[in-house]
């Protein structure tokens, strides 16, 4: 299960109004940073139901996870935050054990 937060909702709407294109996102993990994994957010321009990804469908767009990722996302609540001068996508993960120092990775 994957939960978009009302506020994340609205900017998600916004930057794909705002880009002309696009049916949602996909979301993610990689290998890389000091702890091991780093989220992936990208847009989706079309879809076409696909072995291994499942949607987490809004009703105004879809959000695609791949099965690879879906053990360390399942639960996440993905939200747009505001800290100070900093604004993004904030991923609220019940999986993850630690992050490392910069932010950019973390460990489950």
């Amino acid at each position: 299960m994957i939960t978009v937060t009302d506020t994340a909702k609205q900017k998600i709407q916004q930057l794909l109004e705002r880009r002309g294109k696009g049916i949602g996102i996909r979301l993610g993990v990689k290998t890389t940073g000091c702890s091991g994994l780093a989220y992936v957010l990208e847009y989706v321009d079309s879809y076409q139901s696909e072995v291994g990804v499942t949607n987490f469908a809004q009703p105004e767009f879809a959000v695609l996870v791949d099965a690879k990722s879906l053990p360390y996302l399942n639960g996440v609540i993905l939200d747009w935050a505001r800290n100070g001068l900093n604004e993004g996508f904030e991923f609220r993960n019940p999986n993850e054990r630690d992050r490392c120092g910069c932010g950019e990775s973390f460990r489950v």
